[in-house]
């Protein structure tokens, strides 16, 4: 049998950073993802350009060379091709993990379409990006209805309807603006979200007011249909003539995943999976959480970079339960 020590499930900025850890410590490991390297980085819109600075994202010790001091989507998909390259890491493309299962012998057997995986520790590094929050109103599965923003092109000269005013949902109308796109914005409060960036503010408060950009603050979605949208506000429903839906509502952690592999969580509004804040073993023996599925519900908590010491944490503590079953086996 080919008894691995570590299996890391998810090929994003965590898996990669955990496989590194791995590889140096000299575990034998395989990382599988489920779609293409960095997939969450790569569906990620075309012109993004992160918050933090490629400094901060650096892993590996390797430099995370950018032209400006914030990298861009492409610079990072660049970056992490390079980091898999240069420590040519055992990473497994489109092979999804089906099932986990432990073993009499206190390991695990992970199943994926393409074989089986005896494992004696496992790493979830999944993420949260894969799944988005659902509105909940009829009409939501029409394919009009977008929740990945990518480009604006195929919004050009059409009525959109953009749901939300955080950081995400401001640059999408301003980018779908400028491309000449008809924009509208249902924001559930009273006004842009306090966290929008402050370089992204101004701008969006002035396509506001200036009614280039429409917004209907105090209002909701009730219902989405083929060629337009029902909303309420203050005074009740009204219904606007609209072509697509951007349905920037935000991520969650794959919670089906998570327990279809058997890890729990608390019934409340965060849903942090059970872990050890120490060294993020979760309610599963040798089976630890990293990145930004620690989380739960709280994505705007943590990110690569203030995750980047979770592959440090994991290996070391495999690393000392090695050596007690060694000590104890002598």
């Amino acid at each position: 049998m080919n008894m691995y020590d570590l299996v890391i499930i998810g090929g994003g900025p965590t898996g990669i950073n955990v496989g590194i850890s791995a590889q140096q410590a000299g575990l034998k490991y395989v990382i599988l993802e489920k779609g293409m390297m960095v997939n969450s980085i790569y569906h990620f819109p075309a012109n993004m350009t992160f918050f933090s600075t490629s400094k901060k994202l650096e892993i590996g010790k390797i430099p995370f060379v950018s032209h400006l001091d914030k990298p861009t989507r492409t610079e990072a998909l660049e970056y992490y091709r390079r980091l898999v390259e240069t420590f040519n890491l055992n990473l497994h493309t489109y092979e999804g993990v089906e099932t986990m299962e432990p073993t009499d012998q206190g390991t695990y057997r992970v199943q994926t379409a393409k074989g089986t995986y005896h494992t004696r520790a496992v790493t979830v590094a999944t993420g949260f990006y894969d799944t988005p929050n659902l509105l909940g109103v009829p009409g939501e599965e029409l394919p009009k209805v977008v929740h990945y923003y990518r480009d604006p092109h195929p919004y050009v000269g059409k009525q959109i309807l953009i749901i939300g005013a955080r950081n995400s949902d401001c640059d999408v109308a301003l980018e779908t603006y400028t491309k000449g796109a008809h924009v509208t914005m249902a924001i559930r409060g009273s006004g842009i979200h306090d966290r929008v960036k402050y370089w992204i503010r101004p701008n969006i408060e002035n396509r506001i007011k200036e009614g280039s950009i429409e917004a209907y603050y105090h209002t909701v979605v009730k219902e989405i249909r083929p060629y337009e949208v029902v909303l309420v506000g203050p005074e009740g429903p009204f219904i606007i003539p609209n072509d697509f839906v951007l349905a920037m509502t935000g991520y969650q952690p794959n919670y089906k995943f998570l327990e279809r592999l058997g890890i729990v969580w608390p019934e409340d509004d965060l849903k942090i999976p059970r872990h050890d804040q120490e060294n993020l073993e979760s309610n599963l023996p040798n089976v630890y959480l990293a990145g930004v599925v620690c989380g739960g519900m709280q994505t705007n908590r943590l990110f690569i970079e203030n995750t980047r010491d979770h592959g440090h944490i994991i290996i070391e503590d495999i690393l000392r339960k090695q050596k007690n079953t060694a000590a104890l086996g002598a």
